[in-house]
């Protein structure tokens, strides 16, 4: 067999890696990158650590109690221990990671989102407080600086056949943060300790995320990887100094003229060729996709520069209409019509600035008709259009970069409203004030200074991340409610099944009926959800039923007696422990054994009278005596008899659940397309029922209970808002009242949306 380069001898132990111990899997490029920043990943590791002790040392001081100051300084022993394998394991996996960028890993088949009853238990909260952290720490990251690691990625794509993506990049930082976390995982800390370690990796590591895809850049590019991407400076150049009114024209249309020159400086080569692209597209369907404008022979194009003093005049002196009322257009020539006439020259708007109110405008029409935005949202985000057509007009990689700023702001803004339910008059929740906050930023602030929409993004991913925990947090509670109406269900369902097999057609007395019905059920059902059907608990519980039920029974045999005398005490000591475990009324407890006392004394008096009945027969022949011992006997009055009862209908027990109306079930063949689409269904899908003419409810798919066949929805806080059963989900989708909000990134569906129909048109 060939030798493999990547075979690791067995007799060798694998204590520590070596800095060259996967040099033979990756090029050498991305050797020289990897060891350059282990460098300095190991120093900020280091600084970590340092500084550890001092930080879970003030929390230990500020402690609210004795408990959670031991839990602080526990943790910095544990840490000083581990600290030297936690690097070690970060280092390891870091290269490993870069080992795997020339492997294919086989697929593995994906694991439905969905409850059973087998396995009903979800993410815990401790690893759901863990994953919002992490992702609140790469959004952080992303937004600062996801231009970067995109040219990183894009440079390792040419070293490498395997696709990378930011996520996937050795140096991104989801891919760091999980590596820090498996180096953690032996820490014995509670949830809060690791939260604060994690963001100690923040602030020592992650902050300094800039200066490290700087290094692997440089390293790259001096290997000459793609020198010809550069990175996109977040402010402009300042503007020049506006000419006279003299001498406005002449310069006007020279800078017209070099506009797209001017704006390819700030645009590497790939984001320059999509914006030719989609120039080009434009140019061809012009007259029927965009207004073909006449111009006049005298027409002096307008500068960016003067655009952009348009567009702000626009920006703060627009009301605030409806969006139907918004025609930036129809305002802008408007403006140019009062500038021309003050000139004495016809001023418009030059070729690719109006290329980019041209593109913009059909964005913003695809997004205000797009029915996954609610409406009332709609109208605020459509006031954004101004703000954005301004940076689209600064910088051309609006268009290409999916990390821009502003379209991910606005990403952010539409994929936290996908769930937002239309409020009653007068009622503004959080999130539209907060939308409401950001959109009168941008008009009242933004000029042409576009940090601010990196400020903004920050703001908001932060408001929507604390949103999220408590939505999330909420959600969990409400799946683990339901696992546990799921999971008490069915235990009602085997205590039933066991009170009827054992009491149906059976004549009793009503006492013991009325006890095991309303009393030994709760013992039985306690134990049945605490230990399960085969548990040794549950054979005791029905054994002790079994042998309440034999001892009110009649029997004729003496063997019999003796086996209730022996039986009597451990049944009664069964049935009140069984009954306080489950925290029975004492009262009626009371009551019950009082009852079933009589009842075996009853039992005990039949027994006897069984023995002495040969006596009483021989006495039958013998003439009365006046013997005053035998006047009892003769006076004594019957017992009185037990009220029996007959059980003939099934036994069915009480839920603590409120009996909710029973929905149409209809047949459906088993390929009918409705059922199809309710199995596609997936937990975490948001939808809009239209539950009459006038009220829609959004909501999203939280939970799939298997055996009850229960499909669980929730609103945006989390909370449970609607429970259907497959079948009448089904019903919903036959009579199109269901339909599924798509939660894709709303400006890449409008941008792709805007190509498809120039294509479509340029092929017409």
């Amino acid at each position: 067999m060939q030798n493999d380069a990547n075979v690791v001898p067995l007799n060798k132990p694998a204590t520590e890696p070596s800095q060259n111990s996967f040099a033979g899997r990756i090029p050498a490029g991305l050797v020289a990158v990897r060891d350059k920043v282990a460098v300095q990943l190991r120093h900020a590791m280091q600084a970590l650590f340092d500084n550890a002790d001092d930080t879970l040392f003030e929390m230990a001081d500020r402690a609210a109690n004795n408990a959670e100051q031991s839990a602080y300084f526990e943790a910095m022993r544990d840490l000083r221990l581990k600290r030297k394998g936690i690097e070690r394991g970060f280092l390891q996996k870091v290269f490993e990671n870069f080992a795997n960028l020339n492997q294919y890993e086989i697929g593995r088949a994906p694991v439905l989102d969905t409850v059973s009853y087998e396995n009903l238990t979800l993410v815990q909260n401790d690893e759901l407080e863990e994953s919002v952290a992490l992702d609140a720490m790469v959004a952080k990251v992303m937004s600062r600086d996801g231009v970067a690691l995109t040219h990183l990625t894009t440079r390792i794509n040419t070293l490498v056949s395997k696709k990378v993506e930011d996520k996937s990049n050795p140096l991104g930082p989801r891919q760091l943060c999980e590596a820090f976390l498996d180096a953690c995982r032996g820490l014995g800390v509670e949830i809060k300790v690791k939260l604060i370690i994690l963001k100690l990796f923040e602030k020592y590591v992650l902050a300094d995320a800039e200066h490290l895809y700087a290094e692997a850049n440089q390293t790259l590019i001096a290997l000459g990887v793609l020198p010809e991407l550069k990175s996109v400076p977040l402010r402009r150049p300042p503007q020049r100094t506006v000419a006279s009114s003299q001498g406005a024209a002449p310069a006007s249309a020279a800078a017209a003229e070099t506009g797209e020159q001017v704006a390819g400086q700030y645009m590497d080569a790939d984001s320059q060729a999509a914006f030719s692209a989609l120039r080009d597209l434009l140019s061809e369907v012009r007259g029927s996709a965009a207004p073909a404008r006449p111009m006049p022979a005298d027409a002096v194009p307008i500068s960016s520069n003067d655009l952009m003093r348009l567009l702000s005049h626009l920006q703060s002196h627009l009301p605030a209409q409806s969006i139907d009322e918004i025609d930036v257009r129809q305002h802008l020539d408007h403006l140019l019509t009062r500038v021309s006439s003050k000139s004495g020259r016809s001023r418009v708007v030059g070729q690719v600035d109006e290329d980019v109110i041209n593109l913009v405008s059909m964005l913003f029409e695809f997004i205000l008709d797009d029915r996954t935005l609610p409406d009332s949202l709609k109208a605020l985000i459509g006031r954004m259009q101004i703000p954005m057509l301004k940076v689209a007009v600064l910088d051309k990689n609006f268009f290409s970069r999916g990390s821009h700023p502003a379209r991910r702001l606005l990403n952010e803004i539409a994929s936290a409203a996908l769930g937002w339910a239309e409020q009653s008059d007068g009622q503004r929740d959080h999130l539209y004030q907060k939308i409401e906050q950001v959109v009168m930023r941008l008009l009242n602030d933004f000029v042409d200074d576009p940090a601010i929409f990196s400020e903004l993004l920050d703001e908001f991913i932060s408001f929507t991340g604390d949103e999220r925990r408590r939505s999330d947090l909420l959600e969990q509670r409400t799946r683990d409610a339901e696992e546990g109406r799921a999971r008490a269900e069915l235990a009602r369902q085997d205590v039933e099944g066991v009170l009827n097999e054992r009491l149906l057609g059976r004549t009793l007395p009503e006492v013991v009926v009325r006890l095991l019905q309303e009393a030994w059920s709760q013992v039985l059902l306690l134990t049945c959800l605490k230990h399960g059907t085969h548990s040794s608990e549950w054979e005791a519980a029905l054994a002790t039923m079994d042998g309440l039920i034999w001892s009110v029974e009649p029997h004729e045999d003496p063997d019999s007696r003796l086996r209730l005398l022996e039986m009597v005490p451990q049944l009664l000591k069964s049935l009140r422990e069984g009954l306080a475990s489950a925290a029975f009324d004492p009262f009626s407890t009371g009551e019950f054994f009082s009852r079933l006392e009589g009842l075996h004394v009853q039992a005990f008096q039949r027994y006897k009278q069984v023995e002495e009945s040969p006596l009483l027969d021989l006495e039958d022949d013998l003439p009365l005596l006046d013997d005053p011992l035998d006047a009892p006997a003769a006076v004594a009055p019957a017992a009185a008899q037990p009220a029996m009862v007959a059980v003939v209908e099934e036994i069915v027990l009480a839920s603590p659940e409120p009996t909710s109306a029973l929905e149409p079930e209809e047949a459906f063949a088993d390929d009918d397309e409705s059922l199809r689409k309710v199995d596609d269904l997936r937990v975490g899908s948001w939808v809009e029922i239209q539950e009459d003419e006038e009220h829609k409810l959004r909501c999203k798919l939280a939970a799939v209970i298997r055996p009850s066949g229960r499909y669980i929805f929730v609103n945006r806080t989390g909370m449970k808002v609607l429970e259907k059963t497959r079948m009448s989900l089904a019903v919903e989708f036959r009579r199109n009242a269901v339909r599924l909000l798509d939660d894709a990134l709303l400006f890449d569906r409008a941008l792709e949306s805007v190509i498809g129909n120039l294509r479509r048109l340029k092929n017409a």
